[in-house]
């Protein structure tokens, strides 16, 4: 029975680092929306209540039973849900005199178990408008910071009832990077208050999974659309350990992929024993792309003819049951809207693109795990390191790394261009110190001198950035002597190409890919 903690969603920016958070303690934890009603299942050892963008005090503002909740678990409220845990106990919460945000000082005024070994006085982060003004009675102040007199509290037992389950609130947020003790405040919770074991491990996912998916499937027959990424050759492994050749892969050759990605990638799919089926279907992609000009009809042209292959590939085989896919934690959080405060940011689709036509039931392993988490889960399953810690690599391809009309001669300009920039990064141990890079072919040519003769030939940019998440971005400050020999090497090697730019614009206002 896997241990779980239970995170209510109220639409905070933050809910998924509290996610993070409490699985780097090796602790598993599922999000969902405070509405949903919460399932009391064995192995459920405490629920945490997130921040939001509403305040407590409006006619619509998000609601729990924390009391109801607290009867059954332990409870930690962070912000919103600290706000929201004194009012429903009959404290005050009011507008702050001025909206507090950033760094703070907490200073404990108590010794508890919830903030066991943490400094006297630490570094939290504030992002709120209202502050808890009147604790409810039989509640106590565990630190403070200079601005509020409410930085942590705690729910005290009753004298005459039974031993009580811990309820906590923090008005302060310990799950970002800048509360520096935060992470040990939120163990505490997990193990003091909730009595985690802590053994939530990435040996044990596998173990869990590969049980889970053969008591699904038996010995029915899965297809699964491959694309050389992580997350659906991790998926592919854990699927293949559970049915072994009733995995059926596919990995389809769309024409915009990186040069010799087809073949490398089967290679590496053979030495990890998968039944792939590699599909040449680059002239296909070509003629439709042709003469297509328009970013977002490019994009559609390529995941539509996608599908079309796919479905033709999957036709071919008889008595298909199910249908694979690398789906990870944050397309199933982004697809579910929490009562406003949290937009869906996109909808969740089938990777790969499942057909209305195909009646197939889904088996998706990776479906509570984030990227970070998914590669742990690769590297135990020996996975080739080159693979699980690749740059991302967008869905259509270069494709969207060409500017204007795609052409089997552009593409071959951008492969060669683009092998010669990444194998550089290599070479220089720059590559894992960016979080992706990529080459772009401008639909821009300019004169150029090459011995005698003059040039009239192709303009690249190169993009590197250094993010997290891809949310936000910063250009990579790449060594100049690195770029000037990059520059050099694509100049002098790939004829048709005679002018070499770096992209230093960030996300926001800009984007990482330029279409």
């Amino acid at each position: 029975m896997i241990e779980k903690i239970l995170i209510l969603d109220f639409g905070s920016q933050y809910t998924q680092l509290i996610a993070r958070a409490v699985r780097e303690c090796h602790v598993y934890c599922e999000i969902q929306p405070f509405h949903k009603p919460v399932n009391y299942e064995p192995g459920l050892k405490g629920i945490i209540l997130s921040g939001s963008p509403f305040s407590v005090n409006e006619l619509n503002a998000p609601d729990v039973d924390v009391s109801a909740m607290n009867a059954q678990l332990p409870v930690l409220g962070i912000c919103y849900g600290a706000q929201l845990t004194a009012k429903r106990f009959g404290g005050r919460v009011e507008k702050s005199d001025k909206r507090e945000y950033g760094r703070a000082f907490m200073v404990k005024q108590q010794d508890d178990a919830l903030l066991n070994n943490l400094d006297e006085r630490t570094q939290v982060w504030m992002s709120h408008s209202d502050s808890i003004k009147t604790l409810p009675e039989n509640f106590t102040i565990l630190a403070t910071t200079d601005s509020i007199p409410v930085a942590a509290f705690k729910k005290n037992d009753s004298p005459t009832a039974q031993p009580e389950y811990p309820l906590y609130g923090l008005q302060f947020h310990p799950e970002v990077y800048h509360s520096t003790q935060g992470k040990t405040l939120i163990k505490n919770f997990l193990y003091q208050s909730c009595g985690c074991s802590g053994d939530w491990t990435p040996a044990h996912f596998v173990t869990d999974t590969v049980a889970a998916i053969k008591e699904q499937i038996g010995d029915k027959k899965v297809i699964m659309a491959l694309s050389g990424g992580v997350d659906s050759t991790v998926a592919a492994t854990l699927i293949s350990k559970a049915v072994g050749k009733n995995l059926f892969g596919i990995f389809v050759d769309n024409g915009v992929l990186r040069k010799g990605e087809f073949e490398q990638v089967l290679e590496t799919y053979k030495l990890l024993d998968l039944n792939v089926k590699g599909v040449d279907s680059r002239e296909h992609f070509y003629t439709r792309l042709a003469g297509k000009f328009d970013p977002e009809e490019k994009r559609k042209i390529i995941g539509n003819t996608f599908i079309e292959v796919f479905d033709t590939e999957a036709h071919k085989l008889t008595d298909i049951s199910f249908l694979g896919q690398g789906t990870i934690y944050p397309d199933v959080i982004e697809s579910v809207s929490v009562h406003g405060p949290s937009q869906t940011i996109k909808s969740h689709h089938n990777v790969g693109g499942l057909p209305d036509t195909m009646k197939l039931d889904l088996v998706e392993p990776l479906r509570f795990l984030f990227k970070d988490e998914v590669r742990r889960v690769g590297e135990e399953l020996g996975i080739p390191r080159e693979l699980l810690y690749r740059h991302p690599f967008p869905g259509p391809g270069l494709a969207i790394r060409i500017l204007g009309e795609i052409t089997e001669e552009k593409v071959q300009l951008l492969q060669e261009a683009d092998h010669i920039y990444m194998n550089g990064l290599k070479q220089y141990d720059l590559y894992d110190k960016v979080w992706q890079a990529g080459t772009i072919l401008l639909p821009v040519k300019s004169v150029g001198v090459m011995g005698d003769e003059r040039t009239y030939e192709y303009t690249v940019a190169l993009r590197a950035v250094t993010s997290v998440d891809g949310m936000t971005a910063d250009w990579a400050h790449l060594p100049h002597e690195f770029l000037a020999h990059i520059s050099n090497a694509i100049i002098n090697n790939v004829k048709g190409i005679n002018r070499v730019v770096y992209d230093i614009s960030s996300k926001p206002p800009a984007t990482i890919e330029w279409e």
